[in-house]
């Protein structure tokens, strides 16, 4: 229920937005009718949003796909559709042909995480603040990261010791807030960070609300915190430009890029871009991190193998006296298919918004200009013709690499997202500290997804950790 309430309130948000758009894509849908893809544009203006958020999402992508084929119409969130669910497909949307189509957001969500912001571009912008973006991301930098992030594991894990109910997700997202602002800021004053946390999830959790600028809604609770942020940051940039201090972490990399055309990073630009990418650390991680401490709860071989590579793991680090060290993550080959596995099988981005700049053709088709075309990772993942037995987690299917263009969990082309090496180091290590000192078991239902937006265990994984015996 909380899904499809969540789901509802995107709808509302959206139908205004694309309808402003609504007569310049009825020229090009009227003149090209017979080559539109198969599929059902169902109700007026409402489309077939009801049909997709009264049951899982992923079933309704499903059943449309056996009934029509990899490329379908349909009418949702307020917009015309166009979905795709084959590797050569997503390929020519998001590599190939990628300047036909652009990232598409609704204003609301703009306006909370700055418009500025790297993932809402295209084009020559895009490409420099990616560049800036990679190399506060580089394996050397991310190597550097080993030992906070390491700390921050040890601590976070922790605390969930004693058998109280921890709600898995919350609390993991609560860790990769933390590896953002140590990304981002290095190591940040205490008051800073505090006051960034306070105001950051004030935004968060206005940023999928019904965006009305009404006192005590958690959208305006929400654009006033962004206003806080802004200041905050405004704070942190004119204190680290003070001290002239040459920093290797983001906004080192944003504050001494140089200017290219003229255009200078303003300001402004700089905290749209931090915030921006918080938003990018925190949901995806640790929806996966939650799926993984599902997945090895459900399979208790699985679990005891990746249990004994990481004590053997451990044995190491006590013998040296020495904590754990990027050498050793790059030692986790059943962990690390894990979390591949997970990838696969939870799918946390299922799919990615764009809109045709063009008419486009494709395979026949035709894809008017305006309307928004949906690579459907999750459909790709969950192929038979690409992955044996897809409902079985099956980590050992990563033993041999996938078919190219068949795995895509962090998106692909220009707009993949930077930091995926990044979050995989947050898996490896937290994993590591959870299986290597810890029992723990699921509370209640262990069945069911709730999307909020990304898809996570019911309730976030209730569970209850307890510190093995070292006897």
């Amino acid at each position: 229920m909380a899904g499809i309430l969540v789901y509802a309130t995107i709808l509302l948000m959206t139908l205004v937005w694309c309808r402003l758009l609504r007569r310049q894509k009825k020229g090009s849908q009227g003149k090209s009718e017979t080559q539109l893809p198969p599929g059902s544009m169902g109700w007026p203006y409402i489309g077939e949003t009801l049909q997709l958020y009264s049951r899982d999402p992923n079933v309704f992508f499903a059943s449309k796909q056996k009934r029509y084929g990899e490329i379908f119409k349909t009418h949702i969130l307020g917009c015309p559709s166009v979905m795709l669910a084959s590797p050569e497909a997503a390929r020519f949307v998001l590599v190939t042909q990628a300047h036909l189509f652009k990232p598409t957001y609704p204003h609301s969500k703009e306006r909370l995480v700055g418009p500025a912001a790297l993932f809402f571009h295209q084009g020559d912008y895009h490409t420099r603040l990616r560049k800036l973006v990679q190399a506060s991301l580089s394996i050397e930098a991310i190597r550097n990261l080993v030992p906070d992030i390491d700390a921050l594991a040890a601590s976070t894990v922790d605390s969930w010791h004693g058998g109280h109910v921890v709600n898995t997700f919350h609390e993991i997202k609560k860790f990769s807030f933390e590896v953002g602002i140590l990304m981002i800021f290095g190591r940040l004053e205490a008051r800073y960070r505090e006051e960034l946390k306070k105001n950051y999830f004030i935004v968060d959790k206005g940023y999928n609300s019904f965006p009305t600028n009404i006192p005590g809604t958690p959208y305006r609770k929400a654009l006033q915190a962004r206003k806080r942020l802004s200041k905050i940051l405004s704070d942190i940039i004119s204190e680290r430009k003070e001290k002239k201090l040459l920093e290797k972490d983001l906004l080192g990399c944003l504050l001494n890029s140089k200017a290219e055309k003229g255009q200078i990073l303003t300001d402004d630009k700089i905290a749209d871009n931090i915030i921006g990418t918080l938003f990018a650390a925190q949901d995806t991680t640790a929806s996966v991190m939650t799926w993984i401490v599902k997945y090895l709860h459900d399979n208790p071989k699985l679990l005891e193998a990746v249990k004994a590579e990481q004590k053997a793991i451990k044995i190491l680090t006590e013998e040296s006296n020495q904590p754990l060290s990027w050498s050793h993550t790059r030692n986790m080959p059943i962990t690390y298919k894990v979390i591949l596995e997970t990838l696969r099988m939870a799918s946390i981005i299922s799919f990615t918004f764009r809109e045709a700049v063009a008419d486009v053709e494709y395979k026949g088709y035709l894809i008017p200009k305006g309307w928004k075309v949906m690579p459907l990772f999750r459909n790709i993942h969950h192929n038979p013709d690409f992955f044996t037995d897809p409902q079985k987690f099956d980590p050992s299917r990563f033993e041999v690499a996938p078919k190219p263009n068949t795995f895509m969990p962090f998106g692909s082309g220009v707009h993949a997202c930077p930091g995926n090496e990044l979050a995989k180091l947050e898996m490896l290590i937290v994993t590591h500290h959870l299986v290597s000192k810890f029992r723990w078991e699921v509370v209640g239902s262990e069945s069911g997804i709730q999307y909020g937006p990304f898809p996570v265990p019911q309730q976030g994984l209730p569970t209850r950790f307890w510190k093995e015996s070292t006897t």
